[in-house]
């Protein structure tokens, strides 16, 4: 399998790639940011077709934000953006798995945290691991 340093090579935008895809009836996909040197899931969120098109292109990681309904660029705002290395299509076409690299402080997360999977349940409750790598301001 080969790796992508950026943008994807080649013409991009195709319906007959783009028709391998079940997006929901929302018009959404499943799209999961996995951490290329390391393999540690990052984030899961959605994506549109135009969002993943986007993606593709630009090598910047692009998301469908349900709350606003509205396009998002990861990072745009915060700086901690995300390049596309390589994008994987899963066997059932319903979901994407993204090896990116994480830039800026190093924080996927919007609390702050290298991921959002920082929390782990054990003994019957939820119990955040590790701390920000971005300090949140106390309210």
């Amino acid at each position: 399998m080969s790796e992508s340093k950026g943008p994807i090579p080649g013409p991009v935008f195709n319906p007959v790639w783009l028709s391998d895809i079940k997006f929901d009836d929302k018009g959404l996909v499943t799209a999961v940011a996995v951490d290329h040197a390391n393999g540690d899931v990052l984030m899961l969120a959605h994506m549109n077709a135009e969002a993943l098109r986007l993606t593709l292109e630009t090598g910047r990681m692009t998301y469908w934000s349900r709350s606003r309904k509205s396009l998002w660029v990861k990072g745009e705002s915060s700086g901690n953006t995300q390049k596309l290395i390589s994008a994987h299509l899963d066997c059932d076409g319903d979901a994407l798995v993204f090896r990116i690299v994480q830039e800026g402080a190093g924080a996927a997360c919007h609390e702050g945290y290298r991921s959002c999977f920082s929390r782990k349940f054990e003994n019957g409750k939820w119990m955040r691991q590790g701390k920000p790598v971005v300090p949140q301001e106390s309210p």
